[in-house]
């Protein structure tokens, strides 16, 4: 007999003790105007998900909703997620035929309930991954599929030594919060899954150099993504090393007026046993 609802929660709660994801108050206007890349990226991701008519699908991490549409368009049944309240009620605005909620992903309330979970762009931002990996093994059917795409081993590294090297340059580097995201390495990640109940089909690392809008992409970029690198500086400080560390990436990431970033990408594509 499967364990219910309380139990499976129960059982996520009792674990080590993780701290939580990054608090960032996302800025749906601004992902969806300079940071629309994220989905259009992620389109990709779905042949590998290849959603069929009447399926019931779960999007972890959903954003503002236009790959849960995406999916949608299949036939299939799909219910977006997100812990972000602003992106779920940007999705909600966006696509209001479709159903969105308020989910952290390391607390997914649910049994057997969908044929296949989606991911896009969003485990890199999650601490506890047993947590958020027992959570999608219980929400998917047996042989279920979990097709997933996140930041993987070396992503924008360049972008974090330029951080880390303007803070220690503006003798700040002690207040400069590091290691806040999640990049694992193929090995490290197919092994947490395997370890889960997961059989991996397919994982694939890849450089995916991505470009960024406008002559202030990368600032932005910094703005969106990493404001949680910043959270225990002043706000001038938090300035002065925005603005060093994009004076720094400029002679090797801002060619012919376009800024690009060092993505490197981890696709996984897994089953329940």
């Amino acid at each position: 007999m499967p364990p219910t609802t309380s139990q499976v929660l129960e059982n996520l709660r009792g674990g080590p003790k993780y701290k939580k994801m990054p608090e960032i108050n996302w800025d749906s206007e601004l992902y969806t105007k300079q940071h629309h890349f994220v989905s259009d990226y992620g389109a990709d991701v779905l042949q590998w998900l290849a959603p069929q008519s009447g399926e019931h699908i779960l999007d972890v991490g959903c954003g503002t909703g236009e790959l849960t549409a995406k999916i949608a368009e299949s036939g299939a049944i799909v219910l977006g997620t997100d812990s972000s309240e602003e992106m779920v009620t940007a999705s909600k605005r966006n696509f209001p035929e479709l159903e969105f909620e308020v989910i952290d992903g390391t607390q997914l309330p649910y049994l057997e309930n969908f044929d296949a979970v989606f991911s896009n762009a969003t485990f890199h931002w999650i601490d506890n991954q047993k947590a958020l990996t027992i959570g999608l093994y219980h929400s998917l059917k047996k042989g279920g599929r979990l097709v997933t795409e996140f930041g993987g081993k070396g992503n924008i590294k360049s972008i974090i030594d330029a951080v880390g090297q303007a803070a220690q340059q503006l003798g700040l580097e002690s207040k400069l919060n590091k290691d806040f995201w999640f990049f694992p390495s193929i090995a490290d990640y197919t092994t947490l899954l395997e370890k889960n109940g997961f059989e991996v089909e397919q994982a694939w690392l890849f450089h995916r150099p991505t470009p960024l809008n406008g002559e202030n992409g990368m600032h932005d970029w910094i703005t969106q993504f990493a404001p949680y690198a910043f959270k225990n500086l002043e706000g001038k400080s938090a300035v002065a090393i925005q603005n060093l560390a994009v004076d720094l990436l400029k002679s090797t990431h801002y060619v012919n007026h376009q800024w690009m970033a060092d993505y490197k990408r981890l696709r996984i594509k897994a089953f329940k046993r």
